[in-house]
C-alpha cells in the first residue's frame, strides 16, 4: 500500500501538538507583548505628544498652566484666562492606556523650572512613568 495519499494519525497528532505548543506560548506572551507598548505610548505623550501644545500655550500665555488649571487648559479657556485665552492647544485630554486621566503639576517636583508630566502606569506595577 505504498501509493496511498494521506497522514497517519500520529502525524496529525504531533502536528496539533506542536500547533497546541506555539498557541500556549503566545497566548502565555501576550501580556508581557502588550503591556509593554502600554507603557511605551504613555512614555512618548508626556515626553513628545503633549510638549508641542503646552509650549505653543506658554508662548501665548505667558507661562505653562498653573497646577489647579492642569492640562484641561489646552482644550478649554481656565476661568482667569477666559479674556487673553488663544487656544485650543490640543482638541481634546486622552487617557493613558489604562483608562486614567495624566496628571500635571507646574512647576514640577523634579523639572522645577517647568513642568511634570505622568501617568500612574499599570496598576499592578505601582510605576509612575513620567516627563523626567
Amino acid at each position: 500500500m505504498r501509493g496511498k495519499k494521506g497522514f497517519s494519525l500520529i502525524e496529525m497528532l504531533i502536528v496539533l501538538a506542536i500547533i497546541a505548543g506555539i498557541t500556549g506560548l503566545l497566548v502565555s506572551n501576550l501580556d508581557g507583548i502588550f503591556g509593554s507598548s502600554k507603557e511605551q505610548i504613555a512614555h512618548i505623550f508626556v515626553n513628545e505628544t503633549v510638549k508641542a501644545p503646552l509650549v505653543a500655550y506658554e508662548i501665548s500665555e505667558g507661562s505653562y498652566p498653573p497646577t489647579a488649571e492642569g492640562l484641561k487648559a489646552l482644550v478649554e479657556a481656565p476661568e482667569s484666562r477666559k479674556n487673553k485665552w488663544k487656544g485650543p492647544y490640543m482638541e481634546s485630554l486622552p487617557k493613558d492606556p489604562w483608562g486614567n486621566d495624566y496628571c500635571y503639576a507646574c512647576p514640577g517636583t523634579h523639572n522645577k523650572t517647568k513642568y511634570d508630566i505622568w501617568s500612574n502606569g499599570n496598576p499592578g506595577k505601582n510605576e509612575k512613568i513620567g516627563n523626567w
